[in-house]
């Protein structure tokens, strides 16, 4: 399976670029997450609820 990466809404605003994949993670159960500056770097996988709480954390965050 050929992961299709779609980049943060934040990103697009100029903030810190993430990108993550969505069908992976419908199709595995898997989150995978890069930095789109760095494409062919590390890749952070994560489970599903693993990756709704960082979502939430990153939300409550002041950053």
């Amino acid at each position: 399976m050929t992961t299709k990466w779609f980049k943060s809404s934040f990103s697009e605003n100029g903030g810190q670029c993430v990108e993550w994949a969505p069908v992976h993670a419908v199709a595995t159960g898997i989150v995978r997450v890069r930095d789109s500056k760095n494409p062919n770097g590390p890749v952070l996988n994560v489970s599903v609820p693993a990756f709704a709480r960082l979502v939430t954390l990153a939300r409550s965050a002041n950053l």
